[in-house]
């Protein structure tokens, strides 16, 4: 499994937030028994500073913590200092989407409503240029190439032994927004029908028929094999990020994920479906194609 630096910097930053809470300390009142400014403690745990193997150490020891903790708190401190590979693509990603990514490398199983496009990870290269394209509207030709390249960096997490876990539901919009043309969203079903035939992943389509569902837009629902990371729900918009990270909100979206999949098609049924939305395409192409043809021979 991949270790991810954003991971441990945030599981580190919250269980010291916890244990100060447990063991009855302000951070003011922390800050003076381990001789620090209140200012230091209040960064570590708002994550806006890097926490050192030694003031791990020192925090461990005074919150008297259990060997196993103290060690867990300085494993996530020294991890938590290494850079991940996604950080090269610095120039091109917002702050909160490096959050995200770093989120996403270290994921167990990912599961992920999408109601406009295919979802990053199962996209081809044509297709993730066009919704770049789509969606970046002050990048140049060099930034989209570096988004691009990006993303099919990130679709490594779906190969190799420690392979992501990915359940993707569709919605039907998706599979006939002509996304690049005609030809790219061709392309683009035929490598998700391929796709959807891997042991870790799974494809749902939310058919335009299927009744109401509780869903009022995109999310991401990450898991991870650590008892100590609970999941966390990613929502993205034009302005930003959101993460839902407290239990009971997590389990909402939780409810919302299987209400999804009992109203969505089953996956054998949406990989017909699919299939025969690339048979539909295969023709309007073909038909496409010939017209061009018989005019440039005109």
């Amino acid at each position: 499994m991949m270790i991810s630096p954003t991971v441990r910097g945030r599981v580190l930053a919250k269980r010291l937030y916890q244990l100060r809470e447990q063991a009855g300390y302000t951070q003011t009142a922390a800050a003076a028994g381990l001789d620090w400014k209140q200012s230091k403690v209040s960064r570590i745990e708002a994550r806006e500073q890097k926490v050192s193997v030694a003031d791990a150490h020192a925090l461990a020891a005074f919150y008297d913590v259990t060997k196993t903790e103290r060690d867990l708190l300085v494993t996530l401190a020294r991890d938590s200092k290494k850079q991940g590979w996604w950080q090269s693509y610095g120039d091109v990603m917002p702050t909160w989407f490096d959050t995200y990514v770093g989120m996403e490398a270290e994921a167990s199983s990912l599961m992920t409503y999408e109601s406009e496009f295919i979802p990053g990870l199962l996209q081809t290269a044509d297709y993730a240029r066009a919704t770049t394209k789509a969606t970046v509207l002050d990048a140049d030709v060099e930034e989209i190439d570096r988004q691009v390249e990006l993303r099919l960096q990130r679709q490594q997490r779906l190969r190799g032994s420690d392979a992501l876990t990915l359940w993707a539901i569709i919605s039907e919009a998706a599979l006939r927004r002509p996304v690049g043309g005609q030809a790219v969203l061709h392309e683009q079903l035929i490598h998700l029908v391929a796709l959807a035939e891997q042991p870790n992943i799974t494809v749902q389509v939310m058919p335009f028929a299927a009744a109401g569902h509780p869903a009022l837009g995109p999310f991401v629902l990450l898991s991870y094999p650590e008892e100590w990371h609970p999941d966390v729900v990613y929502l993205e918009t034009q302005a930003g990020a959101q993460w839902v990270e407290e239990p009971v909100q997590v389990r909402k979206f939780c409810v919302v994920t299987e209400h999804l999949r009992a109203h969505a098609m089953d996956p054998s049924d949406s990989v017909r479906a699919l299939r025969e939305r690339v048979g539909d395409l295969g023709r309007d192409v073909q038909s496409v194609a010939s017209v061009e043809q018989k005019r440039r021979t005109r």
